[in-house]
């Protein structure tokens, strides 16, 4: 049974704020900022993690560091829309490692997605080779990110 957010108190709303923050912050940590002990937080996050309200823990990488300078949003129409076509796209999508951002959206598109590569030369042989490779696919147009001005994964809870 899932949780609906209402039910959350301010408690485990801070809870969920603070590893939004650090997953690594430890309970004891977390308690001190909450004025809590540690038992009443590590009770409440594994009940955080049980609900999903945390789905997983993970480690952010600067995407320039790792040698992925050039970030490009990407829309994608099909020129097929009924329910197999849409779902094989989707299977082959997830699979792609430059994509870390798949959306089905209303609109012009029918989805739009965030692509992380080396370089336009890296970009191009991923369109080329990767993309339009796949069987459905109609049109696509991209979006070269010059600046980046917000990126974050902190939801505003």
């Amino acid at each position: 049974m899932e949780k609906k957010s209402e039910t959350l108190d301010a408690v485990d709303l801070g809870i969920l704020r603070l590893l939004q923050a650090d997953a690594l912050m430890t309970t004891k940590e977390m308690g001190q900022k909450l004025g809590l002990t540690t038992t009443p937080v590590y009770e409440r996050l594994r009940r955080l993690e049980k609900d999903g309200y945390v789905q997983q823990y993970t480690a952010l990488l600067d995407r320039r560091r790792v040698g992925l300078s050039l970030l490009v949003f990407c829309d994608v129409s099909l020129r097929e829309h009924n329910r197999e076509y849409l779902l094989q796209f989707e299977t082959e999508i997830a699979a792609l490692p430059e994509v870390l951002e798949c959306h089905h959206i209303a609109g012009a598109y029918d989805y739009l997605m965030k692509v992380a590569v080396r370089d336009i030369d890296d970009y191009q042989r991923f369109v080329k080779e990767k993309l339009a490779g796949l069987e459905n696919i109609g049109r696509v147009q991209s979006h070269f990110v010059m600046t980046e001005v917000k990126n974050t994964t902190q939801l505003p809870v």
